[in-house]
């Protein structure tokens, strides 16, 4: 019998154990933390056996093939021993993807991925199709695989989770955008990045479409390198001879083989330059499956967002407050920043992945009055900023962060958390930021 071996307990370890016993391998789940309750409670309820807080080498060096958390770096002792003995060693996605008839809508890109994987959704699920949502976000696509069927399956991907797949296949491959990030995990080569995040389309035939920003300087220059099979679907403001999404007088125009379809960019529920390009993706995505026109239009209109993606927080004597925390990269701020229409009080800070600031300086000097750090070290944020904005202030919780921000700020301004860094240092992760924020606002 196969043995199978699940590094990491979280969303996607547990759901690839289910599949995987449903499977009938010989199933053994290691995590090197503590798991959750309720992920202890599924592989239970599965007869599957697992350990936490340790990695027993015996009971992982002899499986036949390794799942991993696409949280675990290759440069983990247990995955270098795993390589060197030769041991495949591969993502929940691309096990899952082994088990399935379903197609494949894949998106990933530095930044906006998250909000157009979940309009993507919203626009195939109000339009009638069977479909599932996973990969960084819902439930786990191996739990869902394991479970139940679904017809369409819209994946958001990480580039860890990229780099761990090899067979499998996006029908649909999408790629907004590809700006320095996560460089701490790619050897501080962005070439090493920008390989990673072209796997979305691997595998690709003629027959599968592949949807990307074309005036992306990056993406771009890539494509002259590699020969991509698949039906291109680029997207733009302006078009070019090839734009199959962009804008004319105001109204968002979307052309394929099969549609052309048309809705003023002022009914888009999304505002915002950055949020233009993902709903431009998102229509071509849901135009090549075939979801009705005025279906689409109306997923277009009536979308809520996501939760700490330029979010609405609160007005607290007339000064705003937008929660980003889902900004874990300095583009990410870019567009936040870049989207901002009153001076702006900034909260940045937390782990730094070799960040360059570089980026927003120009938006910083035009639009920011005032700078909180809030991090444990804040050294590269002094390093870049102190000679060019003088009113900052460093802090350490964020109950601090948002009293001080709050303090700057005059009538009219808008305080923003777009911190460009990671939350590990003060927080469980980004949404648990956000929420302190939230609540932090509320408490003012």
């Amino acid at each position: 019998m196969k043995r199978i071996v699940i590094l990491g307990g979280g969303e996607s370890g547990a759901g690839a154990a289910v599949l995987a016993k449903k499977q009938r391998f010989d199933v053994f789940l290691s995590d090197l933390s503590e798991i959750k309750d309720q992920y202890k409670t599924l592989l239970d309820e599965h007869a599957i056996a697992w350990e936490e807080k340790q990695h027993t080498e015996t009971l992982i060096l002899n499986a036949d093939e390794v799942i991993k958390s696409p949280g675990i770096p290759d440069k983990a002792p247990i995955i270098k021993q795993l390589l060197k003995q030769g041991t495949p060693v591969i993502s929940e996605i691309e096990f899952a993807g082994r088990y399935t008839k379903a197609k494949m809508i894949c998106i990933t890109g530095s930044n906006g991925k998250t909000t157009t994987t979940m309009l993507v959704y919203h626009i195939l699920k109000n339009g009638g199709i069977n479909v599932g949502l996973a990969g960084n976000v819902g439930q786990s696509l191996a739990l869902q695989v394991a479970t139940g069927t679904f017809e369409y399956f819209v994946l958001e991907l990480s580039s860890f989770q990229l780099d761990g797949m090899t067979e499998f296949k996006a029908d649909i491959a999408i790629l907004l955008n590809i700006t320095p990030d996560h460089l701490d995990r790619y050897e501080y080569n962005f070439q090493n990045y920008v390989d990673s995040k072209f796997r979305i389309t691997q595998n690709q035939t003629e027959e599968d479409a592949f949807i990307f920003w074309e005036n992306d300087p990056v993406i771009k220059a890539e494509l002259k390198k590699r020969n991509i099979q698949s039906a291109m679907y680029p997207f733009a403001i302006e078009r070019s001879e090839k734009t199959k999404a962009f804008i004319e007088q105001d109204e968002m125009i979307i052309k394929t083989l099969k549609t052309l379809f048309t809705m003023p960019t002022s009914e888009l529920a999304l505002k915002g330059i950055h949020n233009t390009y993902n709903s431009m993706a998102a229509g071509l995505a849901a135009s090549i499956v075939n979801v009705r026109k005025e279906s689409i239009r109306q997923s277009l209109q009536d979308f809520q967002g996501v939760e700490h993606r330029l979010e609405y927080v609160a007005t607290v004597k007339n000064i705003r407050f937008i929660n980003d925390s889902k900004a874990t990269n300095v583009n990410s701020c870019w567009y936040a920043l870049q989207s901002m229409k009153t001076p702006v009080v900034l909260i940045l800070g937390g782990t730094d992945k070799g960040n360059d600031y570089t980026e927003i300086e120009e938006l910083v000097g035009e639009k920011v009055k005032g700078l909180v750090f809030l991090g444990v070290d804040n050294k590269a944020l002094h390093s870049f900023f102190d000679d060019k904005i003088s009113n900052t202030v460093d802090v350490r919780s964020m109950e601090e962060a948002v009293k001080a921000a709050y303090a700057m700020a005059n009538d009219g301004d808008t305080v923003l958390l777009s911190p460009c860094c990671a939350s590990f240092d003060l927080f469980k992760s980004y949404e648990d930021r956000g929420k302190q924020f939230k609540s932090q606002v509320r408490n003012l």
